[in-house]
């Protein structure tokens, strides 16, 4: 028998019972949409990590005021007071060689106002090299220059969001908006970063000298003289993130003669090392989603093993006729194989297209990130291809196996 021949006479079969077919595909076509759709989300998830891995960068470290100690041994909050300042800055930078960047920053929530627009934002005081260690471009303007941050310039940077809410089309450059109560004048807008990889809008932001915000925002709280409330620094090389880190632990335990066995009054939070758990934790959920997906695929595939099974015993007569008339155990097996494979194919090209579907509906209507890509369908295709070959093989060699004279007495 030829391809043709037996494609022919698997497609008759098929319609001989299609509703029977119909169902039995059932099961590949929700393991094949399960695939597409649990695999488009794993790697769009992926894809969100590595944006939060070059917006954050993987050779960083921010320091934060820890749980400090009171008087007597009693523990204070970290928000009671602040225990870095410039000098920890300073001390960083001029006795770790291995920093690259480092800047301390203060921040706070304002309404910035201009004419009749206003906007509720964050603000961020902050030293040069903040810039650097965010990866913040200057889109237009000149930015903050050396001398706005010793004079305590009231000078602003804006990021898109504000921009656009303030002046629309307009840069804004050289206008005057109010932080607050105090005026401020726009030197320079932040070029666009969009969604963060924790789902907030970066360019919903507005910067200004850290001696600024200190004096002109945050004024009623009271800071201590050069505190900040966070410092984050950079190194030149990713391999010397971990020993920086332990200099930087060591300099600020001396710094603020932290006794040994007493706990640190900061603490230093390796970015590579959280992005690494959240990848791992996103590979883990991957892999469960995955293994949903086979478990549907094995599910349609035992589905296709059962109806061919009950194929082979319901054409025996059939069977031993086409080899009373010369169709060997391979034309038999081959025909048998067909007709699986038809099915699985049919569930799969289904299962495609409503796999493609329902993760363009997801991408659209959730907030989980999906990436739908050709490998995804090719893999889906080829899957189905398997589970047709496979649970198709056992009922075909069983009814290949048939002893003719045998099958032709059944009634």
């Amino acid at each position: 028998m030829t391809f043709l021949d037996i494609l022919r006479t698997a497609v008759f079969a098929l319609r001989g019972n299609w509703m029977r077919s119909a169902l039995t595909s059932l099961g590949v076509i929700i393991g094949i949409a399960a695939v597409i759709v649990m695999v488009s989300v794993g790697q769009g998830t992926q894809q969100e990590i590595d944006k939060l891995v070059s917006g954050l960068g993987s050779q960083r470290l921010d320091i934060s005021p820890g749980s400090g100690r009171g008087a007597g041994g009693v523990r204070m909050s970290s928000s009671s007071f602040f225990t870095l300042s410039e000098g920890d800055v300073e001390a960083i930078r001029n006795e770790i060689p291995e920093v690259q960047y480092v800047a301390g920053a203060l921040r706070g929530n304002t309404q910035v106002v201009y004419a009749e627009n206003n906007a509720s934002t964050s603000w961020q005081g902050v030293q040069p090299d903040w810039f650097a260690i965010n990866d913040w471009k200057i889109a237009e303007g000149e930015g903050l220059q050396p001398q706005d941050y010793s004079g305590a310039a009231k000078n602003v940077v804006i990021g898109e969001t504000v921009r656009r809410t303030l002046f629309g089309n307009d840069s804004g450059i050289g206008q005057t908006i109010r932080l607050g109560r105090v005026p401020f004048t726009v030197v320079g807008t932040l070029a666009p970063k969009g969604q963060g990889g924790f789902g907030q809008d970066q360019d919903e932001i507005v910067m200004v000298p850290l001696e600024t915000g200190r004096r002109r925002l945050l004024g009623a709280m009271g800071l201590p003289p050069s505190a900040v409330m966070q410092i984050a620094l950079t190194v030149g090389d990713a391999r010397d993130l971990a020993y920086a880190q332990a200099e930087v632990e060591s300099l600020l335990r001396q710094r603020h003669r932290i006794r040994p066995g007493e706990d640190d009054d900061f603490r230093v939070r390796n970015i590579s090392e959280i992005v690494a758990t959240r990848t791992a934790t996103t590979n883990l959920m991957s892999k469960l989603l995955g293994a949903v997906a086979t478990i549907c695929l094995v599910i349609g595939g035992i589905g296709i093993m059962n109806i061919m099974l009950v194929s082979v015993t319901e054409r025996i007569r059939e069977i031993g006729l086409r080899m009373a008339v010369g169709a060997g155990p391979s034309d038999v097996r081959r025909q048998f194989l067909a007709e699986a494979m038809l099915i699985s194919l049919i569930g799969g090209v289904i299962g495609i297209a409503i796999g493609v579907v329902g993760a363009l509906l997801v991408g659209r209507f959730s907030d989980l990130p999906v990436a739908l890509n050709g490998q995804v369908v090719g893999l889906a295709a080829t899957f189905s291809i398997v589970t047709g070959l496979f649970f198709g093989y056992y009922p075909a060699r069983k009814a290949s196996q048939l002893d003719p004279i045998e099958a032709l007495r059944q009634q």
